[in-house]
């Protein structure tokens, strides 16, 4: 006789001896419709599988249970769970410092990484820093950031607009989606 597999323990699912509803709906193991039965029927059915009962809907009335392999189906889904971060795009906030005072080639060097940045489909912040009284001109950064934004149109939004904040004026640049 096969052994009965009690020691499965689960935080997401209700199985085996964990149900307790009086009756549940059943679903067999290949998906069919069984029917309403006594979670001791169930139970039973389940075993003489050899086979897990799993509470699939708890809130249902009755509980919908599952006749299923439920060492199985937990490896199936963790290998979805995996595949499913394997495929995440994890978008990573670059930051780009500008000066008040920045030279043209500065500015070019500084744009072409913003370029690279936005075309990994990371988002970057943008800033200008000021220092000492640079801070009373605050537009000489207002202007070099709406000259970045104009130049990067095509490929980004901005998502924030140039705010100062403190010693400096920051903005922040997202990729357009590729949809």
């Amino acid at each position: 006789m096969l052994s009965w597999r009690w020691h499965v323990i689960s935080r997401e699912h209700q199985i085996n001896d964990e149900i307790r509803a009086r009756e549940v709906r059943l679903v067999g193991a290949d998906g069919e419709q069984i029917g309403i039965k006594s979670i001791r029927d169930a139970l039973q059915m389940a075993i003489d599988l050899s086979l897990d009962l799993v509470n699939v809907a708890p809130t249902a009335k009755p509980p919908v249970c599952r006749i299923m392999d439920y060492g199985k189906f937990r490896y199936e889904q963790q290998k979805k769970e995996k595949e499913a971060r394997k495929n995440q795009k994890i978008v990573d906030l670059k930051e780009v410092w500008f000066r008040a005072n920045i030279d043209e080639h500065d500015y070019q060097t500084k744009y072409r990484n913003v370029v690279k940045f936005l075309g990994e489909g990371d988002k970057v912040k943008a800033s200008v820093r000021f220092r000492g009284r640079e801070i009373a001109h605050a537009s000489i950064g207002q202007k070099i950031l709406d000259r970045l934004a104009q130049e990067v149109a095509e490929i980004c939004s901005v998502e924030r607009a140039p705010k100062l904040e403190g010693r400096s004026m920051i903005m922040i640049l997202a990729p357009k989606s590729n949809s």
